[in-house]
C-alpha cells in the first residue's frame, strides 16, 4: 500500500512535476495524485444498535475507483463506503468515545486515510431486583454453597462470564468470583449485593456445600435467570440438577463450560443469546425448579420432553443427593461427561453442558446407567434413550404439511405448509405470530421453499402455480393477488436470496433459474438462466462470495452459476459421488456445497473448485435414510433430515459421524425441512404431523437470515 503524493524536486524547488522543461499545464504527464480519505462522523449511537458510517465523501483525483477499509475502534472492522457496525457495552461505563479510521485505496495503490469518533452511549446500570431462592437437590436443601451470579460475556466467544456481586457488599469471594453463601436450608438472597445492565442475560451457578450429611464438592448447578431484571422485579429461583439441565441445553451454543458462556457484541448476536436464555424457561419453571411438559407460550403449543429431562438430572443427582451420591459413580460420571475437545469437567453444571454438546456420544449408555434407584425428579424415561438431544414439539398456527423452514434476524421461525397452502410465523420460543391459520392469500399455492431477505421479508415457492409470494415482516402480502410470476415459471420448489436481496428461484417446470429483483423484476431474462446441467432443478443455496448452487432432481447432478448467472460447473454440471435424487443443498464457510440424495440414501460433498471430495458413492453413513435437506451450523459441522427414518444426521465439517450409528431421533413424522437459528437450535418440519421439532441448543448458532450470511460473507459463521 502506497502513501504517496507524487511530486519531485527540481533545482532545488518542490514543484508538481518537471523535466524536459514542460509541466503539466503545457502537454506533460500530470501527476499522480493519492486519493482523499473523508471517514465522515463524528458519529453516535448506542450499544445493540448498528451504526452507519459514510464514507462517500473521499475523492480520488483522477477518479479511479476506490476500496474502503475501516477500523471501528473497538477491534472491529468493516468494508465498503457506507457499512454498519454495532457496538457493546463496556462494563461500568455508560459512554465511550471511539477513534474511527478510514484507509481508501485507489486502483493505482495509492491510499489516503483520515479518522473521526464514534461516541457510543452505553445503558447505565440498574439497582438490583430481589433475587432470592434455594439451591436443592430434589427436596434437600444444600447448605453451605457458594452462589455466583453471572452476565453473559458479549466480548467473544469463549470468554469467561461476568461477575456481578459486589464484593464490597458480600464480603465473600474466591477464585471463580464474588459469592453469597446459602444458609442450612439453603436458600440465599442476593438483593442489594449486584447492579446489571439492560440487556445482560443473567444465570446463577452453585458450587459445592453440603446436602444433608453428605458433602457434594462436585455439585455443580445452573439456573438461567434471563434479561436483567427492573428495580421493582423481584425474582425467585429454585437452582436444582433440573434447572442445570435447562440452562446447559439452552445456553449450549454459547457455553464453554459453566462459567463461560459468551457471544460476540453483533446485533444478531446480542438476539441469539437472548432468545437462548427465554428457551430455559420452556424447559423448567424457575421458581420451582420443575421440568415442564407444555411450553409456558400462550396457548401451551409445544410438547417437552419432561421425562428426559428429569431423568439427566437424576443423573447428576449422584454427585449431589445424598440418597443417590456414590463416590465412585460420580467420578466416573464425570469421566464419561467429556467436553468436545476431551476435557474431564470438575462440577456437574460443566458435565451436563458436556452433555449437551454430545448428544449422540458413545457412552450414552455408561451415562444413562447412572440413574438412580430412587430418583429425586419424576417422571423418568422407561428405557435408555437414542440419544441425549432435547427436542421440543410445536404445533398450531396453521401448521398443516410443513415443508420448508427460514429463520429471521429476530430468531422468528416461518414454515411454508403446502397442505393448505399457508405459511406459519413461531417466536425463537415456539410462541404462534401469525394467527391460528398461518398467513395466506398473496398467490400462495402448495407452498413449499422459503427464504427471507435482509428486510425480513419472506419470500416462497409456490410449487403449484409458478409463482413466489412476499410477505412482510407482520404477514402483508406484498406480491399482490397472484404473487411474482416472472421467468414463466413452472413448478418452482427452492428458493434463495443473495446478498444483494435478489432472489433465486430453481424451476423445475422449464429447467432454469429465474431471478428477481427485491421488488419482484425479471433479472434473468424471460426464460432464466440455463445450460450447466440443469435438469429438475429443484433446492437452492448461495455460497459467501455469491455463487449459486442448484440441486437437479431429475438430472442426479449440482449446477453451479455465478452471481451474474453465467454457468460455473460446465456443460452437464457436476455428477458422481452418490449424486441421485438430489433435493437439498447448503454451503459452508469454505464454499463448499452439501447435497441431500433421496435415493439412495446419502450426501454429496462439492469444494467450491468444483471436486467431488465424498468419494464414490457420497457420505452414507449415520444412519441417512432417505434425507431430504440439509443445513451448516456456525461451527461448519453438517446436518441432515431423514425422511423416512424422522431422525437428524449430524456430520462434523470434515464429515465424521457425530450424531452416532443411529442418528438423533425427536422428530415425529417424515421429517422434512431443516434450519439452524442465531441461538444453536435446529428446525425441522414433520410433513406427516403438521408440527415442527426444535432440538434445543444441539449446534452452533448462525448468521441469520442467510441472505445476510450471503451479503456478509459470513456463510456458515457463527454471528
Amino acid at each position: 500500500m502506497r502513501f504517496a503524493l507524487a511530486v519531485a524536486v527540481c533545482g532545488g524547488l518542490v514543484l508538481a512535476g518537471c523535466g524536459g522543461g514542460s509541466s503539466s499545464g503545457s502537454g506533460g504527464t500530470p501527476p499522480i495524485l493519492p486519493p482523499t480519505a473523508n471517514a465522515g462522523g463524528p458519529y453516535t449511537g448506542s450499544v445493540g444498535t448498528a451504526v452507519t458510517f459514510n464514507g462517500s465523501g473521499s475523492k480520488d483525483p483522477q477518479n479511479q475507483a476506490l476500496t474502503y477499509s475501516w477500523s471501528f475502534g473497538d477491534g472491529g472492522t468493516g468494508t465498503g463506503a457506507n457499512p454498519t457496525h454495532t457496538y457493546a457495552q463496556v462494563a461500568g461505563q455508560t459512554s465511550t468515545v471511539y477513534t474511527v479510521s478510514l484507509t481508501v485505496q485507489d486502483t493505482s495503490g495509492y491510499s489516503g486515510q483520515a479518522g473521526t469518533t464514534a461516541t457510543i452511549q452505553g445503558v447505565a446500570p440498574l439497582s438490583d431486583a430481589g433475587l432470592t431462592g434455594m439451591v436443592a437437590t430434589g427436596t434437600t436443601g444444600i447448605a453451605g454453597a457458594h452462589v455466583y451470579l453471572f452476565a453473559a460475556n458479549t466480548t467473544g466467544y469463549g470468554t469467561a462470564s461476568v461477575s456481578l456481586l459486589s464484593a464490597t457488599e458480600t464480603g465473600t469471594s474466591d477464585a471463580v468470583g464474588t459469592y453469597v453463601l446459602t444458609n442450612s436450608m439453603g436458600n440465599f438472597t442476593m438483593s442489594g449485593d449486584y447492579t446489571c445492565t439492560s440487556g445482560q442475560q443473567l444465570y446463577t451457578y452453585a458450587l459445592g456445600g453440603t446436602a444433608g450429611t453428605q458433602a457434594v464438592g462436585s455439585a455443580g448447578l445452573l439456573a438461567a435467570i434471563g434479561s436483567c431484571p427492573a428495580t421493582s422485579s423481584s425474582v425467585v429461583a429454585q437452582v436444582n440438577e433440573v434447572s442445570t439441565v435447562a440452562a446447559a441445553y439452552a445456553l449450549a451454543g454459547f457455553a464453554t463450560d459453566a462459567v463461560h458462556v459468551s457471544s460476540s457484541g453483533t446485533a444478531l448476536a446480542l438476539t441469539g443469546i437472548a432468545n437462548a436464555f427465554s428457551n430455559a424457561a420452556n424447559l423448567v419453571k424457575l421458581s420451582t425448579g420443575v421440568a415442564l411438559t407444555t411450553t409456558p407460550t400462550t396457548g401451551s403449543n409445544g410438547t417437552v420432553p419432561q421425562a428426559e429431562i428429569d431423568s439427566l438430572a437424576n443423573i447428576l443427582s449422584v454427585c449431589v443427593n445424598p440418597g443417590n451420591f456414590v463416590a465412585s459413580n460420580c467420578s466416573q460420571l464425570l469421566q464419561d461427561a467429556l467436553s468436545v475437545a476431551g476435557t474431564q469437567p470438575t462440577d456437574t453444571a460443566t458435565a451436563a453442558i458436556n452433555i449437551a454438546h454430545n448428544p449422540g456420544s458413545s457412552l450414552i449408555s455408561d451415562i444413562y446407567n447412572f440413574q438412580p434407584s430412587s430418583p429425586p425428579y419424576t417422571p423418568t424415561l422407561g428405557r435408555q434413550p437414542n440419544d441425549f438431544t432435547l427436542a421440543v414439539s410445536y404445533s398450531g398456527g396453521g401448521l398443516n404439511g410443513p415443508q420448508g423452514i427460514a429463520i429471521d434476524g429476530s430468531g422468528n421461525a416461518w414454515v411454508t405448509n403446502d397442505t393448505v397452502a399457508s405459511v406459519t410465523k413461531l417466536s425463537s420460543a415456539g410462541a404462534v405470530l401469525s394467527g391460528t391459520s398461518g398467513y395466506t392469500g398473496g398467490g400462495l399455492s402448495v407452498p413449499y421453499g422459503i427464504a427471507i431477505d435482509g428486510a425480513g421479508d419472506a419470500w416462497i415457492a409456490n410449487s403449484s402455480n409458478g409463482s413466489v409470494t412476499e410477505y412482510s415482516a407482520t404477514g402483508a402480502a406484498l406480491s399482490g393477488t397472484n404473487g411474482f410470476t416472472g421467468c414463466n415459471m413452472s413448478g418452482p420448489k427452492g428458493i434463495a436470496i443473495d446478498g444483494s436481496n435478489n432472489v433465486w428461484i430453481p424451476d423445475t417446470g422449464h429447467n432454469d433459474v429465474c431471478e428477481l429483483s427485491s421488488a419482484g423484476a425479471v433479472l434473468s431474462g424471460g426464460t432464466g438462466y440455463t445450460g450447466g446441467g440443469l435438469n429438475g432443478p429443484d433446492a437452492i443455496a448461495i455460497d459467501g462470495t455469491g455463487n449459486v448452487w442448484v440441486a437437479n432432481y431429475s438430472g442426479g447432478s449440482v449446477s453451479k452459476f455465478s452471481s451474474a448467472g453465467a454457468v460455473l460447473s460446465g456443460a452437464n454440471g457436476y455428477t458422481g459421488s452418490g449424486l441421485h435424487d438430489p433435493n437439498g443443498v447448503a454451503t459452508d464457510a469454505n464454499g463448499s456445497a452439501w447435497i441431500s440424495n433421496l435415493s439412495p440414501s446419502s450426501v454429496t460433498e462439492i469444494s467450491k473448485s468444483g471436486v467431488l471430495v465424498s468419494g464414490t458413492n457420497g457420505y452414507t453413513s449415520g444412519a441417512l435414510s432417505s434425507p431430504v435437506g440439509v443445513a451448516v451450523d456456525g461451527l461448519g459441522n453438517v446436518w441432515v433430515a431423514n425422511q423416512s427414518g424422522n431422525t437428524v444426521t449430524e456430520f462434523s465439517n470434515a464429515a465424521a459421524v457425530v450424531s452416532g450409528s443411529t442418528g438423533y431421533g425427536g422428530a415425529t413424522g417424515t421429517a422434512s425441512g431443516i434450519a439452524i437459528d442465531g441461538s444453536g437450535n435446529v428446525w425441522v418440519g414433520n410433513s406427516t404431523q403438521g408440527s415442527v421439532t426444535v432440538y434445543i441448543g444441539a449446534a452452533t448458532p448462525v448468521v441469520t437470515p442467510l441472505a445476510v450470511a450471503v451479503k456478509n460473507n459470513t456463510v456458515g459463521a457463527r454471528p
